[in-house]
């Protein structure tokens, strides 16, 4: 069955003197971290283009000496936009991950093969960012404020990636991982009726680090 499209405008767009290299150099570099972003970039410049056909529908049926005029035009469409989405794609992948993506003559399938490549490397970043997460401990040698801040952006990423940490559980998960001379705070803590968010322990820890620096000078301040 013939597809419902407008042969003429698409011979016309995908015509226009473009340089393929210019349009690789504009998308962002897919790293296997970045896939939503990446796939977005990448639609929307051969959208604008109007060269995303072979990404929005399956190969057309082979041509054969029955086809039509309309057929064979819609089918020499098709491959230029294939043949032109395929580079695209492969020059805006890192050649790492290129190599250990299955060959394929299809544009749409490559697209679907980079979609399941980032699933498995979200996976692996969520156990490497939850097992350095939950065996953090603030040992002093930088500041409290850094300390929090960095179990706060791994939370971040945690959360990109579909895994919503608690925040009652990171208030005290942060609490546990802070060195024994913060055991009264902690000990404080855990008596009080009222409980505090994230951005509230942050504030009381650097706080409390500033009175523990003073006393450390002056021992006779409690």
């Amino acid at each position: 069955m013939t597809q419902s499209i407008n042969v003429k405008n698409v011979l016309i767009a995908v015509s226009l003197p473009i340089s393929l290299h210019f349009l690789g150099m504009s998308v962002l570099i897919f790293n296997g971290l970045n896939f939503s972003d990446w796939s977005e970039q990448v639609q929307f410049h051969l959208g604008v283009l109007d060269l995303d056909l072979a990404l929005q529908v399956e190969k057309p049926a082979t041509i054969t000496d029955a086809s039509s005029n309309e057929e064979k035009a819609y089918y020499k469409v098709w491959e230029k936009s294939n043949r032109i989405c395929l580079m695209l794609m492969h020059m805006s992948i890192e050649n790492n991950i290129k190599s250990a993506l299955p060959k394929t003559k299809s544009a749409k399938e490559f697209m679907k093969s980079v979609e399941k490549c980032s699933q498995i490397a979200d996976k692996s970043l969520v156990g490497t960012l939850m097992s350095t997460l939950t065996t953090m401990k603030f040992d002093g040698s930088r500041t409290m404020h850094e300390h929090v801040i960095e179990i706060t952006n791994i939370t971040a990423k945690l959360k990109s990636l579909g895994m919503v940490v608690d925040e009652n559980f990171l208030v005290q998960f942060t609490l546990n991982s802070s060195s024994s001379e913060y055991g009264p705070f902690q000990m404080n803590y855990n008596i009080m009726k009222d409980k505090w968010n994230v951005h509230e322990l942050h504030s009381m820890l650097v706080q409390e680090e500033t009175r523990l620096k003073i006393k450390e000078t002056n021992p006779f301040i409690m």
